[in-house]
């Protein structure tokens, strides 16, 4: 009984130790992570794109939302500073970096319900093109500075 007594309080004290140890000198905390995808829309064609993503992208990322697949997302428009830089940021705040493992298993189903099969996607996906330019994806983890 002794022994198992010693056993326990140095398994607690290694994992104590272990905790300790296992801290980040890091001078954040991580937080979520955003899908952020980087827009340039053609001369005079905003409004359009605008339109487009009102019908797709917002009943999209709310259904996500409502499944708990995304926290939340937004988009952000503003000049261009360059004729090569983009106006419309569309973003999508995930709660970690495991949310993209399966994710595809995830949004398939939803984007089938919402827009139509793939071949109805496929025809949106080019019907977009004509009025805006993907300049860039990106993900980035938000961050809380300690």
């Amino acid at each position: 009984m002794k022994n198992l007594s010693l056993a326990v309080i140095a398994a607690f004290a290694l994992s104590v130790v272990g905790h300790v140890f296992a801290q980040s000198d890091a001078p954040y905390t991580e937080g979520p992570v955003w899908a952020i995808t980087m827009v340039k829309t053609k001369a005079g064609m905003s409004d359009d794109y605008l339109k487009m993503l009102a019908k797709i992208f917002k009943a999209e990322n709310e259904e996500l939302k409502k499944q708990n697949i995304i926290m939340d997302f937004k988009i952000l428009i503003g000049d261009a500073t360059t004729p090569q830089d983009f106006d419309i940021l569309l973003l999508e705040e995930y709660p970690n970096m495991a949310a993209f493992d399966g994710l595809r298993e995830k949004v398939d189903p939803i984007d089938r319900k919402l827009i139509g099969s793939m071949e109805t996607q496929r025809q949106g996906a080019v019907k977009r093109m004509e009025v805006r330019e993907i300049m860039g994806n990106k993900l980035m983890r938000e961050i809380t500075l300690k």
